[in-house]
């Protein structure tokens, strides 16, 4: 592994229950209320198109402070390899979630160099699940297909491929995304079996902003499926 590339575990979630993760985040002072309630993983948007953008250099002022309290995952769409490197390098990051078109052998290849990356895919069929067979890595996000919004768009996806997933890899962190909310989470989590679960629209007063009764409401759902 190349000096400075120290990821500090394989897997987002590491505990016995099914892991939460808060996505799109764009205040400190809301990670830290979503941190004290329970949250396992935060994620910040670095997708400039995305309507929860947060620019990289500001978000890092309050990601450094959540050092060894929360998984810090930051979401690119169709990154460069150096943006990557840079924003692990800084420190703030924890995990580098890859949301957009990267091909496998990109991906793998970013693995194999150390990179704590691991990729989302939307999945609209069992054509698109097989074809996550040719990513490598512990972690695999599944989320509802949505070509032109790159995740965060509110759609569900399939949950019987979700489930199918988890049976198909047992040894791989499958983590449901897409359309989960506090009313359906619960739901979700009995029919997949996922490792984590990931929220952002559903959870929301508006894009970007946190509704921090539905982010509660979410997680107390999650813990008691």
């Amino acid at each position: 592994m190349p000096e400075g590339i120290t990821p500090k575990t394989e897997s987002l979630f590491t505990g016995d229950s099914v892991g939460v993760k808060v996505c799109g985040i764009t205040t400190g002072e809301q990670a830290q209320q979503i941190v004290a309630l329970g949250a396992d993983a935060i994620g910040v948007n670095y997708w400039p198109k995305s309507k929860r953008y947060i620019e990289p250099a500001r978000a890092c002022e309050w990601l450094s402070s959540l050092d060894s309290k929360v998984i810090r995952v930051a979401v690119f769409v169709n990154p460069t390899d150096d943006e990557l490197r840079s924003v692990f390098d800084s420190g703030c990051i924890d995990f580098l979630q890859l949301h957009g078109d990267e091909r496998s052998d990109r991906v793998n290849s970013l693995i194999q160099e150390g990179l704590p990356v691991f990729k989302a895919l939307g999945v609209k069929d069992r054509t698109m699940l097989d074809g996550a067979t040719d990513f490598e890595g512990k972690t695999l996000l599944l989320d509802a297909y949505a070509p032109v919004e790159y995740g965060g768009s509110g759609e569900t996806m399939d949950w019987s491929l979700g489930a199918e997933a988890v049976r198909q890899w047992p040894d791989r962190e499958i983590i449901l995304a897409g359309g989960l909310k506090p009313d359906n989470i619960a739901d979700a989590i009995r029919q997949v079996n996922p490792a984590g679960v990931d929220v952002a629209s559903g959870v929301e007063s508006f894009p970007g902003m946190k509704d921090l009764d539905l982010v509660k409401a979410f997680i107390k759902n999650a813990r008691k499926a």
